[in-house]
């Protein structure tokens, strides 16, 4: 085998086995919409191959961190497609990762300015970047059972929403 070698991956057909790695760019609106700024991002690193997008949270309760992007909202969608579109005309080919960021989060990073959630509420004793400067990382707030299907749900429509 061969890095160099062709592969495919699904129904993408890849001229060699490198990928670039998701990264967290903070190129998304405040709503956590895919800027052009991220599609031309994305576009410019296409000849790459496969590119897997940044950590991209599936709910509102999924961001943590500022101007990252979501995939819950139509507004998200179309963005994403923009993006994607950019990465297709220019020969590469897209992947997104879903990340809900848990406790890693500062209320200031959210849409809602709420508490973080997690499976516990243990803090994760570090600081983190916010239109404010670097601040401690909120103690989360222990999700309920009923919560944490829910969030596994959001994962499933957040799936479903990629490959629109």
């Amino acid at each position: 085998m061969n890095i160099w070698e062709p592969i495919k991956v699904g129904h993408m057909n890849l001229e060699h086995r490198l990928a670039m790695a998701p990264m967290t760019r903070s190129r998304a609106e405040v709503d956590g919409t895919p800027s052009p700024l991220a599609a031309e991002y994305y576009s410019q690193r296409a000849s790459m191959g496969l590119l897997i997008a940044e950590g991209t949270q599936p709910s509102d309760d999924g961001q943590g961190y500022t101007n990252t992007p979501g995939i819950y909202t139509d507004a998200h969608v179309e963005g994403w497609k923009r993006v994607t579109s950019a990465v297709h005309a220019a020969g590469g080919h897209l992947f997104i990762q879903l990340m809900h960021v848990g406790r890693m989060a500062h209320p200031d990073n959210t849409p809602h300015h709420r508490q973080p959630v997690a499976p516990s509420a243990i803090a994760a004793g570090q600081k983190i970047f916010t239109a404010a400067g670097m601040q401690d990382m909120a103690t989360p707030r222990a999700l309920t059972k009923e919560e944490i299907k829910a969030t596994v749900q959001d994962f499933r429509r957040a799936a479903s929403k990629a490959i629109e």
